[in-house]
């Protein structure tokens, strides 16, 4: 088995590390990142990852930002968010956005392979005694805008964040190494898939996935 531990905190991905060892076996590959730009090439080479741990903050990935664009771009991939936030809103959130997961750094160690064992089931997981207060917490999105964005495809998605980041047609041709008239055909179809009128709106939604610092 393979598994992806995203975390820009060593200790904690010692932990993840032990706790998933402890039920997948010393013969699993287990890869690391301290970036979420470590995490892609990760899935390029191993597109048939069991489970990835995501930080929900941790650089390169702002919010829930990373774990939109690892369901877009990988949606077979069970993503275990691993936060020290508790807040029962930001838990809701990350569930309502395909989280498989969610991990409170607070656990103990035979939680943490409680919850691995259940998404390798296929199912979820959220910390003992916290459900009915997630399911009781007023969610940060919409659900209409979660299932809008879920069907960007990749491209569309890193459209979509340079509009968010102010980028001009021009400057995420660019970056995107393609020429603007296909980013103008992506803008459109992205216009359209989340309802909005202008990129400007669009942009704006994209910021909900983001969290303060």
């Amino acid at each position: 088995m393979i598994a992806i531990i995203a975390d820009d905190h060593p200790l904690f991905r010692v932990a993840l590390a032990q706790a998933s060892s402890a039920i997948l076996g010393n013969d699993a590959l287990l890869l690391q990142a301290q970036t979420m730009e470590q995490v892609w090439p990760l899935l390029r080479q191993h597109p048939d990852t069991h489970f990835i741990f995501l930080d929900l903050k941790m650089p390169g990935s702002d919010g829930f930002t990373g774990l939109s664009a690892l369901r877009t771009e990988y949606p077979d991939v069970p993503v275990i968010m691993v936060s020290a936030e508790e807040d029962p809103v930001i838990i809701k959130q990350a569930l309502a956005l395909g989280a498989a997961a969610y991990i409170p750094k607070s656990v103990p160690l035979e939680l943490l392979s409680d919850a691995i064992s259940a998404v390798l089931n296929g199912d979820s997981w959220l910390p003992p005694g916290l459900a009915d207060d997630v399911k009781n917490a007023k969610p940060l999105i919409d659900n209409d805008f979660a299932e809008r964005l879920e069907q960007l495809t990749p491209q569309q998605f890193r459209v979509l964040k340079m509009i968010a980041d102010g980028l001009l047609n021009k400057q995420i041709a660019y970056e995107m190494n393609v020429q603007e008239t296909t980013i103008k055909q992506h803008v459109s179809a992205i216009l359209r898939k989340l309802n909005v009128n202008n990129r400007t709106l669009a942009g704006i939604m994209f910021e909900k996935l983001r969290l303060p610092a």
